[in-house]
């Protein structure tokens, strides 16, 4: 056979420069776009962050996610996912490094991202507004843009459907919106940024060489026309729903635009503290017994250095329940800087820097000079309202930390004449809660009756304290409404009118706010300088606001080598003449500190003796629980009724079985839902014959049913079930009496005691019916 003509390959030309100039910039555009919108996110997120690192993380995210798809557009799709991954964890290790160097976070890298992977979204919604950009908060939003970027860059450039790959980034943009709620201001410009680019992308002509392709070409020409009849029709209704859909949701979102957003971190619980953080103010007791426990230590640096060592608070208590005084704060994660709250106008303030070492302190409550405004070397949540800190993991032996406080000191010249605030906003420093002992109250009255002026009738309230009662190590703890009642009047040869700082601030605050005054108990401690820190130093004190001087804290405690005064010198805790009906109510005191004048036991003067009031508390609980049975056994029978009486015979027949049951489940062989009515009969038969048998004494009487009976009242159920109204009214008043008789027999094979718990039992009442 003849070869044929060789089959000459026209040689290839290549494109002009110009050519590949203009596809590439075709190209450019949908890629610009995807990284515009991903990173237009980290704008809008970034707003409630300290700084631009985490707007910046995202914007890197958001080119990387996008430039790995566009650099592996000719591998096969199933490769395009590992590289990008692999890029991203790259990218994350990078972000938390640099994030942890931000936040001087302490610990290895590997610690960091374990720690952040495992609290990421808790602290995210936790943290404070501003939020700093640490491992923990950066970690989840830099993850999120890459994925967007990701799936928008293989929907919109692999598979070409540019619209749908601009879902990944409205989402996230939408989600970004979300957590940062109300707490900035609304995102117009970024809004109208992110619309704009997206309308570029989608107008920009794609990668196309030539003209497009008529769909039509090569139909005849009533295909032809029918084809283009249909997508102008197609297009008409997709138009008319677009129409549609804006006005029946424009008005909605216009509703919506005044509104505040709501915000997500009201969902989640921020970090909660123990009882022993939440009331520190009882540890004062403990910590007087042991003074020489060592439990910080420090070292002053900074405009304090040379001014004598400052208090170190360790908790505000501003809630007062009548029991207990309580932190009651909210606490938020923070990082290194803290918000900054504006200090009182005429305070003078200095900056405070120390570092300080955890010794035998146990806790999450972090000590600090008040007010701390930047801690490094642990992480912690705050408190703006009170300006307590916590650390979430707490304390620690060794741990170490450093903090920047801001000290004021408040003009002492303005304090005679300032006032007090008063209304909503400190409501809760003004709040008493009920139950006041009166002799506390008159004591209140008495001296704000002679002191007009706030800051006289706080002067007085310290002066007082400080002159008639006497500091001891060895008293209980307790701050309750009775303890410092017994506190102020309990008589001193019983261990009244003595105590530790715990009950000396809890008193001022009590007496305070009867007396019209805002306060405050502070928890903390009074070093005597650098070094240790002990349980010796450990101080309770009452802080009082004043309008435009702020907090100022009042010393009741005595002089040292003071002698106090009776009470009953200047305070008479009964009026002086009663009137002849009334009868002076004793003052409340503890338990363990029996009152002198309390009567003889067994005995109330003037009343019923002990014998007759035992008797008759004894017969009022026999008569509440004859009541109680009473109308369990009333319940049962009315269920009985209801069961077997009311309703058409294929319900009564129903109700029969129920009691069948029930009584099954009495006597302790409980059948489940799964077992038909035969299997459920044969082990009635069996229950009931192993009764009898327990009871050999106690044989069947004449007229008991036998296991018979049992059969016969499953047949009847079966016929109720599968033949619906086939059951007539004798037939359910003979299941009624099967039932009836069954139940009684399997009662009766019972001990006598099991016997009445049977009729009263409440169980029937409560069973799944």
């Amino acid at each position: 056979m003849g070869r044929g003509p060789p089959v000459v390959t026209p040689p290839q030309v290549e494109p002009p420069a110009d050519g590949r100039v203009a596809r590439a910039l075709r190209a450019v555009p949908v890629p610009a776009a995807l990284i515009v919108l991903v990173a237009l996110s980290g704008v809008v997120l970034g707003r409630v962050y300290a700084d631009p690192l985490l707007t910046r993380l995202m914007a890197g995210a958001a080119v990387g996610s996008v430039l790995v798809s566009v650099a592996a557009r000719r591998l096969p799709s199933w490769l395009v996912a590992p590289l990008s991954v692999a890029a991203l964890a790259g990218w994350t290790l990078l972000s938390l490094r640099l994030a942890a160097a931000h936040a001087a976070l302490p610990g290895g890298l590997g610690e960091v991202t374990a720690d952040a992977a495992r609290n990421a979204i808790p602290r995210l919604l936790t943290a404070m507004i501003p939020v700093e950009p640490a491992p923990d908060t950066v970690l989840v939003p830099v993850v999120a843009a890459w994925l967007a970027g990701l799936t928008a860059a293989e929907v919109a450039l692999r598979a070409g459907r540019v619209l749908l790959g601009y879902l990944p980034p409205a989402l996230l943009y939408a989600g970004a919106l979300y957590v940062v709620g109300p707490n900035a201001d609304p995102a117009i410009g970024p809004t109208v940024l992110f619309a704009a680019v997206a309308a570029a992308g989608l107008a920009t002509p794609g990668r196309r060489d030539g003209p497009a392709p008529d769909p039509v070409a090569g139909l005849s020409p009533a295909v032809r026309a029918a084809v283009r009849l249909r997508l102008v029709a197609a297009s008409a209704a997709g138009l008319a729903v677009v129409v549609a859909l804006a006005a029946l949701l424009a008005p909605v979102v216009a509703a919506r635009v005044d509104e505040r957003p709501v915000d997500p971190r009201r969902y989640v619980e921020p970090p909660r503290v123990e009882s022993l953080d939440e009331n520190p103010l009882i540890r004062i007791s403990g910590w007087a017994l042991n003074p020489d426990q060592r439990l910080l230590d420090v070292r002053t640096s900074g405009g304090a250095a040379g001014d004598g060592s400052p208090r170190i608070r360790l908790a505000v208590l501003s809630d007062y329940d009548g029991v207990t005084w309580r932190v009651g704060a909210t606490y938020r994660n923070a990082g290194r800087i803290l918000p900054a709250a504006e200090p009182a106008p005429n305070a003078a303030t200095d900056e405070v820097r120390q570092e300080i070492t955890v010794g035998d302190l146990s806790g999450r409550l972090l000590p600090a000079v008040p007010t701390p405004r930047e801690v490094t070397g642990a992480r912690v949540a705050y408190d703006p309202a009170t300006g307590t800190l916590i650390r979430p993991e707490g304390l620690a032996p060794g741990l170490r930390y450093e903090v920047s406080s801001v000290r004021e000191r408040p003009d002492a010249n303005l304090l005679p004449t300032a006032n007090v605030p008063a209304g909503d906003e400190v409501a809760r420093v003004l709040r008493v809660a009920d139950g006041a002992p009166e002799p506390v109250r008159r004591l209140a009255t008495q001296l704000a009756e002679s002191n007009g002026a706030p800051y006289a009738r706080a002067d007085a309230i310290a002066a007082f304290l400080a002159e008639h009662y006497r500091v001891t190590a060895d008293a209980p703890s307790g701050h309750a409404y009775p303890n410092l009642a017994f506190f102020l009047f309990g008589p001193r040869n019983g261990g009244g009118q003595r105590g530790t700082s715990e009950q000396f601030a809890a008193a001022f605050a009590v007496l305070g706010r009867l007396a019209g005054l805002p306060t405050r108990v502070v928890v903390g401690f009074e070093p005597k300088g650098d070094g240790p820190v002990r349980a010796a130093d450990a101080y309770a004190w009452p802080e009082v606001l004043f309008d435009g001087v702020g907090w100022v804290p009042f010393d009741p405690m005595p002089r040292p080598d003071s002698e106090p005064r009776p009470v009953e010198e200047d305070f008479r805790p009964q009026p002086e003449d009663p009137p002849p009906s009334e009868v002076p109510a004793p003052t409340e005191e503890p338990s363990a500190t029996p009152s002198a004048a309390a009567p003889a036991p067994g005995r109330s003067e003037g009343g019923l003796g002990t014998p007759v009031l035992v008797g008759g508390g004894a017969g009022g609980l026999l008569l509440v629980v004859g009541a109680v049975l009473a109308v369990l056994v009333a319940m049962r029978r009315r269920l009985t009724r209801s069961r077997l009486d009311a309703g058409d015979p294929g319900e009564r027949v129903a109700g029969a079985w129920r009691e069948l049951t029930d009584a099954l489940r009495l006597a302790g062989h409980p059948v489940g839902p799964d077992l038909a009515a035969a299997e459920v009969a044969e082990r009635a038969r069996r229950t009931l014959a192993e009764a009898r048998a327990a009871r050999p004494g106690e044989g069947a009487a004449s007229g008991d049913p036998d296991g018979a009976v049992v059969d016969e009242l499953a047949g009847l159920l079966n016929q109720a079930g599968f033949a619906p109204g086939s059951v007539t009214p004798e037939q359910a008043e003979r299941a009624a009496r099967l039932s009836a008789g069954f139940a009684d027999a399997l009662r009766s094979a019972r001990s006598r005691w099991r016997q009445v718990l049977w009729a009263v039992h409440p169980g029937p009442l409560r069973w799944r019916r």
